[in-house]
């Protein structure tokens, strides 16, 4: 698996970080954070590896607050 970018992607109702959007192989698609899935087995391998950084999830506005 070629992944090309990664970044933490935070549940919309939560706020907090849920999953991990990554392109691969040129195609975009969301990994959840579960241990069990090779996928994220493969993410975190790259990682701790040095092959890949995964960028922070961006600040959330929560629109109840406004």
């Amino acid at each position: 698996m070629n992944i090309t970018f990664a970044k933490y992607q935070n549940d919309f109702f939560t706020g907090e970080i849920s999953t991990i959007k990554v392109t691969a192989d040129g195609v975009e698609w969301f990994v959840p954070l579960d241990p069990a899935k090779t996928d994220y087995q493969e993410i975190m391998r790259q990682v701790e590896a040095g092959e890949l950084t995964i960028e922070p999830a961006d600040e959330l506005d929560n629109p109840l607050e406004n």
